[in-house]
């Protein structure tokens, strides 16, 4: 279970997440969608124990992600945009890393050729990280949060770049880890793959909530049933009359 409480996070002056509040329960999908510059990242790099907090908390499975680092993070997996990979590990051993470093070779065992060929990267396990493409490393990002006993997945636009049969199974490992009672945060702009995977949403804007809630919910409150998501989301942050602006 993930709790963000208060969460502020400055920059010098600048101010990029503004006391947010929302929580990801046991078995769901929540989307953490905003233009950008919304405060989205900054968010979930203080989720993930990456950046410290200027105020508020985060909390995983109960433990403070500042205070009880070690504890929050063991069951806690994040895949970030544009993944840090080690360039000099084959395919293969930087999964097995990963696994060594949670302390779970028995699931890397039990799971790595599945995992090699569900991502298509079977055919590249014994090349270096260095020479995979864009779209590659991302697989191989999302196979290495898979192959740890994690219970809480942070994904921040993990499809970007990624070949439709590799989004595909994307969706279904998030769908699956959902199902055995994970909780899931996706960071993205493709607004589409939010309304179908995702149970919820939290739409941030200038670092502030706009809104939490499910679609109907946001329809709801906007006045506008059988809206897309879309078209929700561009009315809420403004981004629709910025866009209108453009094109006169």
């Amino acid at each position: 279970m993930l709790v963000v409480e208060q969460l502020v996070k400055d920059y010098k002056k600048h101010r990029a997440v503004d006391h947010l509040n929302f929580t990801v329960n046991p078995g769901e999908i929540v989307g953490l969608l905003g233009p950008n510059g919304a405060g989205k990242t900054s968010a979930l790099r203080c989720v993930a124990g990456i950046l410290r907090p200027t105020e508020g908390r985060v909390l995983i499975n109960n433990y403070d992600v500042v205070l009880q680092h070690p504890q929050a993070t063991k069951f806690l997996a994040f895949v970030p945009e544009l993944p840090n990979l080690y360039e000099l590990l084959t395919v293969d051993e930087h999964l097995k890393f990963v696994a060594m470093a949670f302390d779970t070779l028995d699931v890397y065992h039990a799971h790595s050729e599945a995992l090699l060929s569900r991502y298509q990267l079977l055919e590249k396990r014994n090349e270096l990280v260095a020479t995979l493409s864009k779209g590659m490393r991302q697989k191989l990002a999302v196979a290495c949060a898979m192959v740890h006993n994690a219970n809480v997945l942070l994904m921040d636009e993990p499809v970007i770049g990624v070949d439709p049969q590799g989004v595909h199974e994307i969706k279904k490992d998030m769908a699956q880890a959902k199902e055995a009672g994970c909780s899931v945060l996706i960071s993205t702009h493709v607004l589409d793959t939010a309304e179908k995977l995702c149970d919820r949403v939290v739409i941030l804007n200038k670092g502030l909530k706009m809104f939490e809630g499910t679609l109907e919910e946001l329809r709801v409150s906007q006045n506008r049933a059988g809206a897309s998501l879309e078209d929700l989301f561009l009315e809420l942050t403004g981004e629709q009359q910025i866009e209108s602006a453009h094109l006169s």
